[in-house]
């Protein structure tokens, strides 16, 4: 049982009062440009609020690693370490690095539509056309075609649409000293592109903070990591820098030289259509090398493979290459020394494909529009 006051009329300092405290709160739920604030409701004042994790540079481990990358590239050990404490750990990075679930069928021909499709045939016929002279010239110089190039820089960034929205020192960062379990470690392979990001700003005068890439640290229209912008990226257009984030002509001219460095050979297919033999021994033996070119055009006949008359006359290497289609018939084709050189971009069959038949598909479209 509860004890209530009887109604009575509100004196003049009562309403006077009730009236300036209103006046208060309103203003207080006012933001700066007028309009009102948003304010938390009681669950969300109450929610407890996870502590973020120390800055890396308080990590023994780390230090180590200011020492080492210092005295590797030659860089002050002071500035390393101030570089380093700007680096947060990104809990995405951690996530996205993890391969599919296991049981998880591939399938090529839902792959190869995420990237010959029509919109991104038409912006590559664009980038081409913006970029001709640029393209012909590093075909030329290096004897990759453009419309490889094309097809590269189209299934990495979509023409410099999506080059990534990490903090390329954060993702190197949390992968290169958080790495998760659940799969093989390569932490000491990003700590080394963590080292070359530092030496690749460094030389460049760029705030290793303000560069932005994929969760694994891949940079600019190409996806170059850090390492593979030293070691072959190149000045393209002439203005004494390497720009691999903003032009087109660096990326262009680096992708060419970078496959010419991994064996790219001028005026050689990539791959030949060819029917394999029945599943059985022979297929087993062709497919054992996986894309590693090891058998002559004859000794694919042999085993029962049949080789399109490109193929039969090819002088060179050969890989049954298999891919998977879901629940559908596999795949084939015979790559030459050309298409693994192409997953030396990035090591994978499906991968390749792709840039390869994104290329075509636009060479096709720009000589249907001429």
């Amino acid at each position: 049982m509860s004890l209530r006051r009887p109604p009575s009329v509100p004196s003049v300092l009562t309403v006077l009062a009730a009236t300036l405290a209103l006046a208060a709160a309103a203003a207080a739920a006012t933001a700066a440009d007028g309009r009102p604030a948003r304010t938390a409701d009681a669950t969300t004042r109450a929610a407890p609020r996870t502590p973020a994790p120390p800055p890396y540079t308080e990590r023994a481990d780390v230090r180590r690693f200011v020492v080492e990358v210092a005295a590797a590239h030659g860089l002050d050990a002071e500035w390393v370490a101030r570089q380093l404490r700007q680096a947060r750990h990104v809990g995405a990075v951690t996530r996205l690095i993890m391969p599919p679930p296991a049981g998880v069928p591939k399938n090529w021909a839902a792959y190869r539509a995420r990237f010959i499709e029509p919109q991104r045939v038409r912006a590559g016929t664009a980038f081409w056309q913006a970029n001709q002279a640029v393209l012909a010239r590093a075909e030329a110089q290096y004897g990759v075609p453009a419309a490889l190039i094309v097809g590269i820089i189209g299934v990495e960034t979509f023409y410099g649409r999506f080059t990534g929205g990490f903090r390329t020192l954060d993702a190197l960062a949390t992968l290169a000293f958080d790495f998760p379990a659940g799969r093989s470690d390569r932490s000491a392979f990003f700590r080394d592109e963590l080292g070359h990001l530092l030496a690749w700003t460094a030389a460049e005068s760029i705030d290793p903070a303000s560069v932005r890439g994929s969760y694994a640290g891949a940079i600019g229209l190409p996806q170059f990591m850090p390492s593979s912008i030293r070691r072959w990226a190149v000045d393209y257009d002439g203005d004494g820098h390497i720009d691999l984030r903003r032009s087109a002509a660096d990326a262009i001219g680096s992708v060419a030289h970078y496959l010419a460095a991994f064996g790219w050979q001028r005026d050689v297919p990539t791959h030949f259509a060819v029917t394999p033999p029945p599943e059985g021994p022979a297929r087993d033996e062709l497919l054992a090398p996986d894309i590693v070119p090891s058998f002559t055009a004859a000794q694919f006949a042999e085993r029962g493979a049949v080789l399109d008359d490109a193929g039969r006359t090819h002088d060179g290497l050969l890989a049954l290459v298999e891919v998977e289609n879901g629940d559908a018939p596999r795949s084939h084709v015979a790559g030459t020394a050309n298409f693994f050189v192409v997953t030396r971009y990035n090591r994978s069959s499906y991968y390749a494909l792709a840039v390869i038949e994104l290329g075509e598909a636009v060479a096709h479209e720009r000589d249907r529009a001429r």
